[in-house]
């Protein structure tokens, strides 16, 4: 990995948030790239749970002050960014008022999905695009974690196709086990319609489920890694018909030397 650029963008990441199998990986695998002589970058959104005061964030004023277009409405993009101390690697959080103030992360208390998850979810993916470009980094791979990240394949491949800087950075996507139940708004597949890309390269997002946010992540991805033992069946389907490098699942005590040789041997090829 000497050398290599690699951005993490990540729905989770400790010690930000609680351990989960998300969180934890979207931490071990930037530590791996990063004493592998690799140089990298790691987003998550800076969700309203985050304490800022604590973990030290603050505001990156020369990254921040854009206004992203969501379904025809301007948000303001605000850029945060902390060190995690031990590893000096720093983190970039996505933020804004509407979307991620509120003190959760993807649910309230009842345990009810937040109904615009959809529209944060198309923030944070257009947000880190912008972030990149205007820190005029350009990343040999981006290894994408968890589904509120699960956007940024589509956006980069549809999107931000015509952008110098991404032209030859590969996707890699690590497919978890089913994290939430249910689906995100049944506008989601208009409100990326309204960003150009057609609705029927993304029908599957007529019934957004977790299942099929990952297919159409799955779907623009260069590169799969299936980071759990359990993953739904129709999803392994899906991915198992694609003519695309997968990387079976490895458990965590092994994980180092698998993912660099998978990014070395099949992604980087």
């Amino acid at each position: 990995m000497n050398g290599k650029k690699v951005l993490f963008v990540s729905s989770e990441l400790v010690p930000y948030l609680p351990e989960n199998e998300v969180s934890h990986m979207s931490y071990e695998a930037p530590v791996m790239v990063n004493s592998n002589g690799g140089q990298i970058r790691i987003f998550m959104p800076r969700y309203g749970n985050i304490n800022e005061r604590r973990h030290q964030l603050h505001e990156v004023i020369r990254l921040s002050g854009m206004n992203l277009v969501i379904n025809d409405m301007d948000m303001p993009l605000i850029i945060k960014v902390a060190s995690i101390p031990r590893e000096r690697i720093q983190v970039y959080f996505i933020d804004n008022e509407e979307y991620f103030k509120r003190k959760a992360t993807f649910a309230d208390k009842k345990g009810e999905l937040f109904p615009d998850n959809d529209q944060r979810a198309i923030f944070f993916a257009k947000g880190v695009m912008e972030t990149v470009k205007k820190l005029n980094w350009s990343p040999d791979i981006i290894h994408v974690h968890g589904w509120m990240a699960s956007l940024l394949p589509l956006y980069l491949k549809k999107y931000y196709a015509d952008e110098p800087l991404f032209a030859d950075s590969k996707i890699v996507l690590s497919v978890y086990g089913k994290t939430f139940e249910g689906e995100l708004d049944q506008d989601m597949i208009k409100r990326i319609a309204f960003d150009g890309i057609p609705e029927e390269e993304i029908a599957s997002l007529e019934s957004p489920t977790y299942n099929n946010l990952l297919k159409v992540a799955v779907d623009y991805s260069d590169a799969i890694i299936l980071a759990s033992e359990e993953i739904p069946e129709d999803l392994t389907t899906h991915i198992s018909n694609l003519e695309k490098p997968v990387l079976a699942y490895v458990p965590i005590q092994e994980f180092e030397e698998a993912y660099a040789k998978f990014y070395n041997t099949q992604v980087l090829k």
